[in-house]
């Protein structure tokens, strides 16, 4: 019954499976593009990110190397940003741009940025509703208690839909923060400029990817729920 309901309901994910497949896809292309044309500064991801902090009075905020490939971010807890190796060590377009958007980040910490606050204040029941997705579903599905789960799964996919939502500020904000400092503080000459926007956008279209996927996922359980009753 439960899988004939999920098939019912094939129309609503795959939109949101494709979106996410084509943000990808175009994130990897921009970031791989701009990543071999060199600024004409000569500056590392690091280097900008520095200027960016120091500017704003965050001389003493920590810059380190995190692994994996764009695994860049602020962390908010420990007040430090964490930039890949390519970001870190690397000079070109997309290196300085990648930096200076999780600059953005520390200096919307700085600035008690609303939305930054309030989607730090979600991290901790956003990741117990992710990890408790799986398990309640299969629960669900193998143990006949579909009708008991569901307005569980339609909570947990509130709160994660609700997550992504303000989290889209958040990264959109942090990405023009990032552009006037590089701008102020001549980090960017001629069409550096927009190689660094293509780069952000790319990026940015990877959480409205995650946010149109999580409301299509809540609307696929929401439209299992009516058909139970």
């Amino acid at each position: 019954m439960v899988g004939m309901i999920i098939s019912q309901y094939w129309w609503v994910v795959i939109p949101g499976l494709i979106l996410g497949i084509y943000a990808q896809m175009k994130l990897s292309s921009t970031y791989g593009k701009y990543s071999r044309v060199e600024n004409s500064r000569g500056l590392t991801g690091a280097d900008a990110a520095r200027r960016i902090l120091d500017s704003a009075g965050l001389r003493g905020m920590e810059i380190g190397v995190t692994p994996g490939r764009l695994s860049d971010h602020y962390d908010p807890v420990k007040k430090r940003l964490m930039l890949s190796e390519d970001n870190y060590y690397g000079r070109s377009i997309a290196a300085i741009g990648v930096a200076a958007h999780e600059a953005g980040h520390a200096l919307q910490h700085k600035a008690s940025y609303a939305p930054l606050h309030l989607r730090m204040a979600m991290v901790p029941v956003t990741n117990f509703a992710s990890m408790a997705y799986m398990p309640l579903f299969l629960i669900g599905f193998f143990g006949g208690l579909m009708n008991t789960i569901l307005p569980l799964i339609i909570v947990i996919f509130t709160i994660i839909t609700a997550f992504q939502l303000i989290t889209l500020p958040v990264e959109f904000d942090a990405s023009r923060r990032a552009e006037k400092q590089l701008d102020q503080l001549g980090m960017v000459a001629g069409n550096e400029g927009r190689g660094v926007s293509k780069v952000l956008g790319a990026a940015a279209m990877t959480y409205v990817a995650a946010m149109v996927t999580s409301m299509l996922n809540l609307l696929q359980f929401i439209l299992m729920a009516r058909q139970e009753d």
